[in-house]
């Protein structure tokens, strides 16, 4: 039986579909947003995580771990997730706890039951089950096997992707799913390259695919300062959107929630000090889409 690797399974979600639902967390995503809330997700291994606050500079990790992945220059832990195996021997061994980990793996079965405690709640208010990541669809030998797990009990599986997947992987996998959140960053494929490192035609040729296949689909925008915040953004995108025929479209305004994990992951984040963005903000924003006869919501 096959095991995924998660790094979150966050219960009683009520923004990830409709109704209440658990949300699976996977890791692992082909894009590098700059300003992304979840970069923990991007790889699909375990990470390790240093809270500097609360090393005692025994240097005991970097004496256990198996691979040499640890240094401490600066009077900071550094790991090298090149090397690191995630055998978490580190984690372990810490007389300060400040090593902590992101990814854990569990196994179908595993995940099946965590999801089914909370059974009733999904059958009073029309809830189910969604995958997040990272890319949702970025383990798909875990997903064939889950999927179908799920369905036995008659849960209404939602998908949050990026829509930057293989062809023919997101053929498969896409047709599994009751609902598809769809990820839409930027409509020209220059400025989505600048943003997350890959153009939009891959994302395009899906989208356009699975709504030929009459597969339900929510797009949403993350509105984000100095990438697609701009009027003229929005102009673009709506316009794209009423092309292909979409009628409803959801705004997830900019938040800094994910600020602390790049100083725990030691890595430069481009957003530092970005004031979040709120729905007042954008209100212009959702008029275009309004304007276009898209029905344009938080």
């Amino acid at each position: 039986m096959s095991k995924g690797i998660l790094f979150n399974i966050q219960k009683f979600s009520i923004h990830d579909g409709p109704g209440i639902r658990t949300t699976l967390f996977l890791k692992g995503c082909p894009l590098r947003c700059q300003w992304c809330a979840n970069p923990e997700s991007q790889l699909a291994k375990i990470q390790i995580l240093y809270h500097q606050e609360d090393c005692l500079h025994c240097l005991n990790c970097i004496q256990l771990c198996p691979t040499h992945a640890l240094t401490h220059q600066d009077q900071c832990i550094h790991v090298d997730f090149n090397k690191c195996i995630g055998c978490l021997e580190c984690v372990k061994n810490c007389p300060g706890h400040a090593l902590s980990n992101e990814g854990e793996y569990k196994s179908v079965e595993e995940v099946v039951a965590i999801c089914l405690q909370d059974l009733p709640f999904y059958e009073e208010s029309g809830g189910g089950i969604t995958i997040s990541g990272g890319e949702g669809m970025s383990q798909p030998d875990f997903l064939r096997e889950l999927l179908p797990a799920l369905k036995k009990y008659n849960l209404h599986l939602a998908i949050e992707t990026t829509g930057y997947v293989p062809e023919d992987l997101f053929h498969e996998l896409a047709q599994m799913f009751d609902l598809l959140l769809f990820d839409i960053k930027h409509a020209d494929s220059k400025k989505h390259q600048a943003g997350t490192k890959v153009g939009n035609e891959l994302i395009r040729k899906n989208l356009k695919w699975a709504i030929e296949q009459h597969i339900e689909i929510l797009p949403r925008i993350p509105v984000i300062p100095h990438f697609n915040d701009s009027l003229d953004d929005a102009k673009l995108i709506a316009t794209y959107l009423k092309e292909l025929g979409l009628k409803k479209v959801q705004l997830l305004p900019f938040h800094q929630m994910g600020e602390k994990k790049y100083q725990l992951l030691h890595r430069n984040y481009a957003y530092e000090n970005t004031k979040a963005l709120h729905p007042e903000d954008l209100l212009s924003y959702q008029q275009i889409f309004t304007d276009q006869g898209i029905d344009c919501f938080f």
